[in-house]
């Protein structure tokens, strides 16, 4: 589940939530409107002032406006929270600072609704025939944007599930929650005049609808019980079936711990430099073998179970954002890829073609900033002897230290240069919750404080791509 928090860390949950499409509207519109008005009072009040005054008062706007949102999202949640992290996450690199911080604010900690709250929820859609199987804890075991989880057992085989419950009307509200962002957004001046919002905007309607559609989640997840039954290094919980429905997924009950824990941070180098192997091989085959990404690489949607032998297994929990890629992407985005990992310039530069990510007639030096950003990219991978390694980032062994590397700060400076000398145009939709995916892969590597050699593991897929 996404930006999962432990509803046990609650202290109080919320009695109901803003479900119906007026009073969530009511609530938006009042946000916007006390931005507008805002608006007009920084220009007054600032008419007379220097310019780091300004610049203090436009900050002291927005800090005022992340607090507003913060007091009306606990009894929104929703698609209105979900996009928030949606958005950030990709604005990290494409939207002014500010927009983002904004944007984090929509991310705001929020308690489980209430026992009384969520039943009739279960009631609705499992009947009392099928609820009577089941003997389901009051207190939520965690609670996100979209929905929360409750653990429950199978009366007649005593076995643990859990039951993750769509809040109510969440599903109703996306349209006009984005709406009320975009909006938001606009009267804040902080979306970019020279990026298309129409299909960003677009493609995070896609993935909402997705994600509140639990028969396809349960799909999606038997999938990947498929794929990746056998490999006993990965462990995904089984669907039950009799116990699911609409805005009910019911699952196998899967112990585990998060990677930041301490039990998982005190294990030796060499057992947590396994995992992230294991994690890291698991992204190389969604990419490169299936064409299908779990696209939501929060933390919380996954564990890591402990075997006294040293054969550790990842849990893998939450398909609801798995994505589909088509091969008129893949191949060229594969291309590109083995083009910046092998230095080939060419490859690299028509496959950014065939991607739009460029095009023949831009400026050669945004071509050469793009092109020093995508290789950058790939530092990770690159052997000892390439002459890319000049910050000696990989040692003499061809191991990379993603807790101690700089990487993000220096990707993230080339993209702000391209962003602000630039005339730059949105990315294809598809590489928008792929880049959140893969800036997920380089968190969880860096909080379990990998150093491993990356590149044999890497090549192995690359020596496949034409």
């Amino acid at each position: 589940m996404d930006e999962k928090k432990s509803a046990k860390k609650q202290t109080k949950s919320l009695e109901r939530i803003k479900s119906s499409m007026f009073s969530r509207s009511l609530s938006l519109a009042k946000l916007t409107l006390q931005a507008g008005a805002s608006i007009a009072q920084h220009g007054v009040s600032t008419a007379l002032k220097s310019k780091e005054g300004k610049e203090e008062n436009w900050k002291r706007l927005l800090q005022n406006q992340a607090s507003l949102l913060s007091s009306e999202l606990g009894e929104l949640k929703g698609s209105l929270m979900k996009a928030g992290q949606m958005l950030s996450m990709y604005g990290e690199h494409f939207f002014p600072p500010e927009a983002n911080e904004l944007l984090k604010s929509l991310q705001s900690d929020s308690p489980p609704l209430s026992w009384e709250a969520i039943e009739p929820t279960l009631k609705k859609n499992l009947g009392p025939e099928k609820l009577a199987l089941l003997e389901i804890e009051k207190e939520a075991l965690a609670s996100a944007s979209m929905g929360q989880v409750h653990r429950a057992r199978v009366k007649a085989s005593g076995e643990s599930i859990v039951l993750k419950i769509q809040y109510p009307n969440v599903d109703k509200a996306i349209d006009s929650d984005l709406k009320a962002i975009r909006t938001l957004l606009s009267t804040l001046k902080l979306l970019p005049r020279e990026f298309d919002m129409d299909s960003l905007f677009a493609e995070v309607r896609e993935m909402l609808i997705q994600e509140t559609n639990y028969e396809l989640e349960a799909q999606l997840t038997e999938d990947f019980y498929q794929r990746l039954h056998g490999d006993s290094r990965f462990v995904v919980p089984r669907v039950l079936r009799e116990f699911s429905g609409p805005k009910i997924l019911a699952t196998t009950f899967e112990r585990g711990l998060r990677v930041d824990d301490p039990l998982i941070q005190s294990l030796p180098q060499e057992r947590r430099n396994k995992i992230a192997l294991s994690f890291l091989d698991l992204y190389f085959k969604e990419i490169f073998d299936w064409g299908v990404v779990q696209t939501d690489p929060h933390s919380g949607n996954y564990r890591i179970r402990i075997n006294p032998q040293g054969h550790d297994q990842l849990i893998l929990l939450d398909f609801g954002a798995t994505r589909a890629y088509g091969q008129d992407f893949l191949i060229p985005y594969r291309r590109m890829v083995k083009g910046s990992l092998l230095n080939d310039r060419q490859m690299f530069m028509q496959a950014a073609l065939d991607l739009r990510f460029i095009h023949d007639q831009d400026d050669e030096e945004l071509k050469k900033v793009f092109e020093e950003f995508c290789f950058q990219t790939v530092e990770p991978f690159i052997s000892y002897e390439d002459p890319r390694n000049n910050l000696g980032q990989i040692d003499p062994e061809g191991l990379y230290d993603w807790k101690s590397t700089d990487l993000p700060q220096r990707l993230s400076k080339k993209v702000f240069q391209i962003v602000r000398k630039h005339s730059w145009r949105t990315p294809p939709r598809e590489i928008i919750f792929l880049d959140r995916k893969t800036g997920g892969v380089f968190i969880f590597l860096s909080v379990i404080r990998a150093k491993i050699r990356g590149r044999d593991l890497l090549m192995k897929y690359i020596e496949r791509v034409p």
